[in-house]
């Protein structure tokens, strides 16, 4: 595993992950929960996410435009991967032939809204739109696909060419790649990592504190102190 894709890795398992009861968007329950956006909103979390994510967007030859995604999970993939490509064109453009174009060497961002905005220009999608234009959509965590999905129609229906979607996390339940899949075709579908490669790493590494879900116990309703197994209090804790 090349070094900035293993750094990254580790990142997730120490900031993102973590073991306990936990109630999911889908509504689903789950005995782990991971929130990619302590990592790739941390400092240094978000170089290696723009590093890793422009890198396979490279290998896979999909020379994107632009990426996006569904707000709020895309909003510091989107950004990272911007700001990578204008400091990596920069870098080059002093040795580079003057014929040469120097935006198709950028990627820029866009992120989709929930619903059309009820004001202003109305619009669901912020930032880079250009009729034709190739594009790439990421999310952080998929487990229904149903954020992918959307930000891939919002995408389509503004006249953008969807030739990749990635997402940081796959949860690899709920039948998630199979919607995303299909909702893709025939752009192709990739995770960087897995939710059981991201577990594996994160047992490797030494116990972190437990921290509480919510405020409260959910047996007497006093400060919760651990969510392990539950949210509960010092006087109800294991």
């Amino acid at each position: 595993m090349p070094d900035s894709r293993h750094q990254l890795l580790a990142m997730l398992a120490r900031l993102s992950f973590r073991l306990g009861e936990f109630k999911l968007s889908s509504g689903a329950t789950s005995d782990y929960y991971v929130d990619c956006r302590t990592t790739t909103l941390d400092a240094e979390g978000a170089r290696l996410t723009g590093r890793v994510f422009s890198d396979e967007i490279r290998r896979q030859g999909w020379r994107p435009e632009a990426i996006g995604g569904m707000t709020l999970g895309a909003d510091p993939i989107v950004v990272a991967v911007a700001l990578l490509s204008a400091q990596q064109t920069q870098t080059r453009a002093p040795a580079r032939p003057k014929s040469v174009d120097t935006a198709e060497f950028l990627v820029h961002g866009f992120l989709v809204r929930k619903a059309e905005k009820t004001h202003g220009t109305g619009r669901q999608i912020e930032g880079f739109q250009r009729q034709g234009a190739k594009v790439v959509v990421v999310d952080d965590v998929c487990t229904t696909g149903s954020s992918t999905i959307q930000a891939i129609e919002a995408a389509r229906a503004a006249g953008m060419e969807v030739v990749g979607v990635m997402c940081l996390v796959e949860r690899e339940e709920a039948g998630g790649r199979a919607a995303v899949e299909k909702a893709a075709a025939p752009a192709k579908f990739i995770s960087l990592f897995t939710a059981a490669e991201v577990r594996k790493e994160h047992l490797k590494q030494p116990p972190q504190p437990a921290f509480a879900v919510s405020a409260v116990c959910e047996i007497c309703g006093r400060p919760a102190v651990t969510n392990m197994p539950g949210n509960r209090c010092e006087a109800h804790r294991p």
